[in-house]
């Protein structure tokens, strides 16, 4: 722990590559901490997802992301983020938990040690691009821990000829209840709103509509999840509960940055609903100086209003900051 790095980014998905991207050509000394494995959010998607943006629409690095199709599915996506940190040959320190951080130099500029799960860094600046894909948003009902409620979809295969509800309506759920019902699963979907989400993929909304109007997916509407037994769940619909077979929960309910992380960081979060963390909206510096957040993190719980392909610019917007403001007048205390 004798040298103290330029930056440290947490978070090894898609922001803070390219923030370690714009890193690297600045000549900055910096390490990626991840705590899972390169692009963790992207490998955790289902198995045959399919991105709505497109190819283009998702580069970094001035390095071609070539699909097979005008959208990129997670398989290509996965490749073309190794490929990248292979090209620039980004340090990243995988399967690596970052537990807190402490601002430990006594001058008038910051130095700051990150303690992790295998050893501790320091460096003069940080930022933090950790997404919002690490926590699921839970219903906090009664049966939610059982085995058979799952948070993340990979595949469809374990729940062929089985009896599944779908909690919710936008893109994932009506993914996962689309290719489910595919393979033979007996799909009921549960929907708080009247309707199917708005702004579901267009090649998507009216497959999922075609179905639950023919009754091949039964949706019931402006309908809650009260609780879920071994053998069934019970639904609170606008007729009164209603108690229905059931084998697996596929809470498609959405998800939120890990405040605990963001807590541990030190890092102040608005008090608003969305609950974003605080930082300037054009330099993206929080309240801590030298400290920055990047990426979707940045909307808070309002997951909707920042993806990959708007946060594109946020690398190099940051170590512009960084470099003009901190490391030019940090000297070197290693």
């Amino acid at each position: 722990m004798n040298e103290i790095l330029d930056l440290i980014i947490i978070g090894g998905g898609p922001t803070g590559i390219n923030c370690a991207i714009a890193a690297r050509a600045a000549n900055l000394r910096f390490l990626v901490i991840e705590k899972g494995l390169i692009a963790n959010s992207i490998y955790q998607f289902p198995t045959n997802m399919t991105f709505f943006s497109t190819s283009k629409k998702l580069e970094i690095g001035e390095i071609p992301f070539i699909s097979h199709t005008d959208k990129p599915t997670r398989r290509e996506a996965l490749e073309y983020y190794r490929r990248i940190v292979e090209a620039y040959q980004i340090p990243i320190a995988v399967y690596t938990q970052v537990e807190r951080m402490e601002r430990v130099s006594s001058l008038d500029a910051p130095v700051y040690l990150v303690r992790t799960s295998r050893g501790d860094y320091q460096a003069k600046t940080i930022i933090v691009a950790t997404g919002f894909y690490d926590r699921p948003r839970l219903m906090n009902i009664p049966g939610e821990d059982l085995p058979k409620v799952r948070h993340y979809y990979d595949d469809a295969h374990p729940y062929i000829g089985q009896k599944v509800l779908v909690v919710g309506a936008r893109n994932s759920a009506c993914d996962v209840a689309l290719e489910t019902h595919a393979k033979g699963a007996e799909v009921t979907m549960a929907i708080r709103s009247d309707k199917i989400y708005d702004r579901v993929k267009y090649w998507i909304k009216p497959n999922i509509e075609n179905r639950i109007k023919e009754g091949s997916i039964k949706a019931h509407f402006q309908t809650t999840v009260e609780e879920i037994k071994p053998r069934s769940v019970i639904l609170q619909t606008p007729d009164g509960l209603t108690e229905i077979e059931n084998d697996f929960v596929l809470a498609m309910t959405g998800y939120s940055p890990n405040y605990d992380l963001l807590e541990a960081l030190q890092l102040p979060i608005d008090r608003s609903d969305f609950k974003a963390p605080i930082h300037h909206e054009e330099t993206l510096e929080t309240p801590l100086p030298g400290v920055y957040v990047a990426g979707v993190l940045n909307a808070g719980l309002k997951t909707s209003a920042l993806f990959i392909e708007n946060t594109r610019h946020h690398g190099h917007l940051i170590i512009d900051h960084i470099k003009a403001n901190y490391l030019s007048s940090i000297p070197n205390l290693s």
